[in-house]
């Protein structure tokens, strides 16, 4: 019975899967509505009934039958031909088989859905927004450059109020802050397609930029982006005779001295298209980002998890997350081994002719080591020397020295041992013929002879 934890285990790891699992069910599912779409937006720009409808009358159905019959003579002719050549693309949506005919051991299809996102993201759990947050601490005129954590505090505090309010104006009108917010909106664009393909994401934007439309004529967003003229330096510039330039945030004596400035837009100040460009991707990240608040979470709670990880737990994590997520029926299929040949250092099963070669296939039995079996000469060989067989050894009270090579039966060592004992050879009981010494040439000795050698000083 597994323990709790692995049961836990389990389950995380199941629901994992399901996860992946839906959302390559809903990719395939938002391909085939596409194309579905497609078809039906082609089938209504097409007039069909007007091709129908001939200089004939429309009571003789006599051209109808003539094309009817054309289309028959057609397909009686060439019976093979398919009728709209759908079909192969069909059974790929919908992966009926494998149509390159490649076989199915030697086959292993690469999942496109997991090219999408980046190793960050992991497979959509996440968000990547380490760009952004590079280029949020770089814009001009900021109080504090934050940390990662603090700029995802940032980006969820939009939920209760403006987004980036802790911006001074003369940061929100900069063309730096136009291109990062622009960049920002675009990377949840895509982020949301790309976790949400079921969910139309286009026409929820479509709406936000109509209540973004109604906002900026009626002036709300006066107080933040000055989306209307200053009228008093309007004013002051018509009565001495100046031109104001909103975007440049000077005055102009001369139109020619106006019209000989290439690019309004001194100290990287943006012009008032580009004011309202920043104010509405604005508007629409802080939509995106309220669409996204769950997954911003979930990102920030992985952040702080990650940095109380060391390096080592580090380095194992990406390892397990490089590893490619196998079905049961793969990993059967990967392993499957019919003729139980070994696995060699790859995981996969040695040569036959290999096999055969060390002789694997023959089984050595050990009654001492508790008919422990032994496949091959050279294991069985090797193992009156491992632990298993000295402790077999130990139980019966014999020692493990090379008297007993070769001997496997219980019956027979004990034998053996009962025949030395007769001989005289008493060596195999006598701790000081039996424990091997080593001096400084490397020569072994036992420990009688080794000590004689010593008081001598031979050594």
């Amino acid at each position: 019975m597994d323990s709790i934890i692995e049961t836990q285990r389990q389950a995380h790891e199941e629901i994992e899967r399901y996860e992946i699992t839906k959302l390559q069910t809903e990719h395939k599912a938002a391909q085939v509505l596409g194309r579905l779409s497609t078809r039906v937006t082609a089938l209504k720009a097409q007039r069909r009934w007007t091709a129908l409808t001939s200089p004939a009358q429309p009571s003789d159905l006599s051209e109808f039958y003539a094309r009817l019959v054309k289309i028959q003579d057609h397909y009686n002719k060439y019976p093979d031909v398919a009728a709209g050549g759908f079909d192969l693309e069909l059974a790929a949506l919908l992966e009926e088989g494998n149509q390159d005919g490649v076989d199915e051991e030697e086959y292993e299809e690469e999942d496109p859905i997991g090219l999408l996102f980046s190793g960050e993201e992991a497979y959509g759990k996440y968000v990547d927004l380490y760009t952004s947050h590079t280029a949020y601490n770089n814009l001009k005129n900021i109080a504090k450059r934050l940390s990662y954590l603090q700029y995802l505090d940032v980006l969820l505090a939009s939920q209760v109020g403006k987004l980036h309010t802790e911006l001074a104006r003369e940061t929100l009108r900069t063309k730096e802050y136009e291109s990062y917010i622009h960049t920002l909106h675009d990377y949840l664009l895509s982020f949301m397609k790309k976790t949400q393909p079921l969910i139309d994401v286009d026409s929820k934007l479509q709406e936000q930029e109509s209540e973004f439309q109604k906002k900026w004529e009626a002036g709300e967003f006066t107080e933040d982006w000055d989306n209307h003229l200053p009228a008093k330096r309007t004013v002051d510039a018509a009565e001495n005779g100046n031109i104001w330039c909103s975007a440049c945030q000077k005055g102009y004596s001369k139109q020619t001295v106006y019209d000989c400035t290439p690019d309004h837009s001194v100290n990287g100040v943006t012009s008032q298209s580009g004011l309202r460009n920043a104010a509405r991707w604005t508007y629409l990240t802080s939509f995106l980002l309220a669409e996204l608040a769950s997954t911003v979470n979930d990102t920030k709670s992985n952040v702080e998890r990650r940095f109380s990880l060391t390096a080592r737990e580090r380095e194992q994590e990406l390892l397990e997350r490089s590893k490619p997520v196998r079905t049961s029926k793969e990993e059967e299929e990967r392993i499957y081994n019919p003729l139980k040949l070994p696995l060699g250092w790859d995981g996969k099963p040695i040569p036959y002719w290999l096999y055969k070669l060390h002789g694997l296939g023959v089984e050595y039995k050990c009654e001492i080591c508790s008919d422990h079996v032994y496949m091959g000469r050279k294991n069985f060989e090797r193992h009156f020397q491992e632990p298993r067989h000295a402790f077999g050894m130990r139980a019966l009270g014999l020692p493990n020295t090379k008297h007993f090579h070769e001997i496997t039966r219980i019956e027979d060592a004990l034998a053996l041992a009962e025949k030395l004992k007769q001989e005289g050879r008493r060596e195999i009981f006598d701790q000081e013929t039996t424990e091997e010494l080593e001096d400084d040439e490397g020569n072994v000795y036992n420990r009688k002879m080794y000590e004689d050698l010593k008081k001598q000083g031979l050594i």
